[in-house]
């Protein structure tokens, strides 16, 4: 298992960590007033981004620059990190970078995200990243098993819809190279889930926490509708005002947003070299 996920894990960081199926959809090049006035009136703005794409980051920081929120989640971090935050000055890139031993973290270069964090001065920070070490039990035993007693909160105890299921898997091998295992793909859709569902759940807390309004930083494939982060809180929120922003490279990005913004693509190898 431990070295299935760190194959896994290889694979993501050549695609910037998102396994995503392209497909075309319509974007805008930046956000315009009328988009900005849009993610201000909603409580929760979850802001999609393929991990090493500069343009998107740098998109990112200028939305929150814009909209000054109360608090900011992050999928990069744990909520421990997110609190050993408190204090730093956010805009000192190297101070942030080794606070969060970004080095070791996996993600792509802290160069990227020093925009983002910058622009999160003045806000709270919260992670909601599921730790390594913890990937295997869950994927083993299901999502559920993360939440205990409150996975019914999120829908967790529920299995998806036998179709639903079919076409994520489906989607779990082809963004894999069709290089995983077929017994593999039950337990990635579900560590999916508890992705989505762990970064909804740290959203919750910050609401509860600052009032709002949150804003989400994460891959495109945790910000989407369909499947992402705004499932799990429309479930445990229905009542709650959530926008999300996804970000595409010359028109294509995967999934369901209420707001698609473009940037150029970023040359990068071919993902695939890591399954080989």
């Amino acid at each position: 298992m431990k070295n299935l996920i760190n194959f896994v894990r290889k694979g993501a960081s050549l695609l910037g960590g998102a396994f995503i199926i392209a497909s075309s959809g319509h974007a805008l090049a930046e956000p315009t007033a009328g988009e900005i006035h849009l993610l201000a009136a909603a409580e929760v703005v979850i802001l999609g981004e393929v991990h090493d794409n500069a343009a998107h980051h740098q998109i990112q920081a200028d939305i929150l620059n814009a909209l000054a929120p109360k608090a900011v989640v992050w999928e990069m971090i744990t909520q421990t990190q997110a609190a050993a935050l408190s204090g730093i000055d956010l805009k000192d890139a190297t101070r942030v970078s080794a606070q969060l031993d970004w080095e070791n973290s996996g993600w792509p270069e802290f160069e990227l995200y020093a925009p983002v964090f910058a622009a999160a001065t003045g806000a709270q920070q919260f992670g909601g990243l599921v730790l390594r070490s913890q990937a295997g039990a869950v994927m083993e035993r299901g999502a559920a098993s993360y939440f205990g007693d409150k996975a019914a909160l999120f829908g967790l105890d529920q299995r998806l819809p036998e179709a639903e299921q079919k076409a994520r898997e489906a989607d779990q091998l082809s963004n894999h190279c069709n290089a995983l295992p077929i017994e593999m793909l039950p337990m990635m859709v579900e560590f999916q889930r508890l992705r989505d569902a762990a970064l909804a759940k740290a959203t919750l807390q910050a609401l509860k926490a600052t009032g709002g309004p949150v804003a989400v930083i994460t891959g495109n494939g945790h910000a989407r509708k369909d499947r992402g982060i705004p499932v799990y809180l429309t479930q445990a929120r229905p009542d709650l005002s959530v926008v999300t922003v996804g970000q595409s490279e010359k028109g294509q990005v995967a999934g369901a947003f209420d707001l698609v913004l473009d940037s150029d693509p970023v040359e990068r190898p071919d993902p695939c070299l890591a399954f080989q």
